[in-house]
């Protein structure tokens, strides 16, 4: 594998990632705290992010990363808030990759990220 199809391995785990983190966040504040306009103001985001995961797919290598254990840290949560937390944040970072990973390929979807990424942080300050 060249290390330009090793990038397509990032991005398909960024693209999982960004989307398991939001519907995370989505599912609290649907089911938990029954808050429509914020479920689906996440949902749409959610939604945003979908692009065609098909020619990314292919370089998953799961069996062999070599940091699938969770850490400590990951393990636990005491709340809610801290599900939300690091949820978010899960999402920030994976949006800021895929935008950094895609400029390589694709600038259009680079810009698709980066505009996704800020308005996670506005989401940040509105929960």
């Amino acid at each position: 594998m060249t290390n330009d199809e090793r990038i397509y391995r990032v991005i398909d785990a960024n693209l999982n990632r960004l989307k398991e983190g939001l519907r995370v966040v989505e599912d609290i504040k649907r089911y938990v705290f029954d808050d429509a306009k914020l479920a689906y103001k996440i949902k749409s985001l959610r939604h945003k992010a979908k692009i065609p995961q098909k020619e990314f797919l292919k370089f998953r290598n799961s069996q062999n990363d070599v940091l699938k254990t969770s850490t400590k840290s990951e393990q636990k949560r005491s709340n809610l808030d801290e599900i939300i937390t690091a949820n978010l944040k899960r999402a920030q970072e994976s949006a800021r990759v895929l935008e950094e990973c895609f400029k390589l390929i694709n600038l259009e979807r680079a810009e698709l990220f980066k505009s996704i990424r800020y308005e996670l942080y506005e989401l940040e300050k509105e929960l």
